[in-house]
């Protein structure tokens, strides 16, 4: 594991930091910008500079390829700092790799390790003041990759811009979620882009979400294309369900994200003796099983949310799923605890997924 990067990156450092403008007792999620921001330009099939920029509006021709044709891919990650007041990463070369899977199916070149990782850590080091230590807090860090062609025609572009922001943030869900059973719009079909993180999946999920908050939701659960009928993805997060003490989450496929915080979890999990099954999951299904009592936890995973519970499905017009008693539940607080001790090193490393900035 390569942490030591020979890229030349020209620095131009901000005159005034803008930390003291930050309120970290109350962070929200988003609202709130570091101060720089680390840009590699690719150009005639090669990456051509890398700088780090004070953070800031980048300029754009209305005719730039991304604009139009939908070449926009990007990852969400996070900087930790460890209660020895350190900062770590966790698991960074998923983010990257999972951003060059994106990249093969949008036709653009991979970004290089060393234009990822090591634009990553030169811009930690300097803004490492910007990573905050409250519980449940964190640096997001969101490297993005756009088309920068200034052409009008269909076909990949010849020039790309890889952009690394960040945001000291708190919990994405302040309070448990609520979702509901998505009927009416599909996020992904087989052969497309649903395990691809870009813009456009994003994109053509608001509508379903907005209408769901209209209901009284905060998001959705996006069921298969072919029968309406298998559970695959929330609309920000991979999804869990906990029946008679078995721990069922979809297979991830063409159609699902690979998400890393599912992925941790399915090895915590394991790790800690717990039953775990990687399947189909059928809305007739979850149905039944709280019909007889046995749907006992439901919990979505991802970087922004972490490990969130899910306390309400809305199934139809005239049911809904109740999964109120959070406080007696065994399994959601057992993985949070452990998975946020790992991610500041509260416990040992034992699978490898903490990467120190040195």
């Amino acid at each position: 594991m390569n942490t030591t990067y020979s890229i030349t990156i020209q620095k131009y450092l901000t005159p005034k930091s803008r930390i003291q403008e930050v309120d970290f007792q109350n962070l929200g999620f988003g609202k709130y910008f570091s101060d720089h921001m680390f840009v590699a330009k690719y150009k005639s099939g090669k990456w051509v500079s890398a700088e780090i920029l004070p953070f800031g509006e980048i300029v754009v021709s209305p005719a730039m390829s991304a604009l139009h044709y939908g070449q926009t891919i990007f990852e969400g990650m996070k900087a930790y700092r460890n209660v020895h007041g350190k900062v770590q990463l966790f698991r960074p070369y998923n983010n990257w790799k999972r951003m060059n899977t994106s990249a093969e199916r949008l036709a653009m070149p991979h970004v290089p390790e060393e234009i990822f990782m090591g634009g990553l850590f030169e811009l930690l080091k300097i803004d490492e003041a910007w990573v905050p230590s409250g519980k449940g807090e964190a640096l997001y860090i969101r490297p993005f990759y756009i088309a920068s062609d200034t052409f009008v025609g269909m076909r990949p572009s010849d020039e790309y811009l890889f952009i690394i922001f960040t945001c000291p943030v708190s919990a994405y869900y302040a309070n448990p979620v609520k979702v509901k059973l998505e009927k009416n719009f599909i996020r992904a079909t087989p052969g497309g882009v649903g395990y691809v993180k870009m813009g456009g999946n994003y994109a053509r999920s608001m509508l379903a979400t907005e209408i769901a908050k209209s209901e009284g939701y905060d998001n959705v659960i996006w069921l298969d294309s072919h029968e309406y009928r298998y559970v695959e993805e929330c609309g920000t997060m991979n999804i869990f369900f906990v029946i008679d003490d078995v721990i069922i989450t979809p297979p991830t496929s063409g159609t699902i994200l690979e998400g890393i915080t599912r992925d941790s979890v399915i090895h915590l999990a394991k790790d800690l003796g717990f039953k775990v099954e990687i399947r189909k999951l059928s809305k007739e299904e979850i149905l039944e099983s709280y019909q007889q009592g046995i749907l006992q936890e439901c919990f979505g995973t991802g970087t922004a949310v972490s490990i969130s519970p899910i306390v309400k499905i809305g199934y139809d017009q005239n049911t809904e799923i109740q999964l109120d008693d959070v406080e007696k539940w065994n399994i959601v607080p057992i993985l949070q605890n452990e998975l946020e001790a790992i991610r500041i090193s509260l416990k040992s490393d034992r699978f490898g997924w903490i990467v120190p900035i040195s």
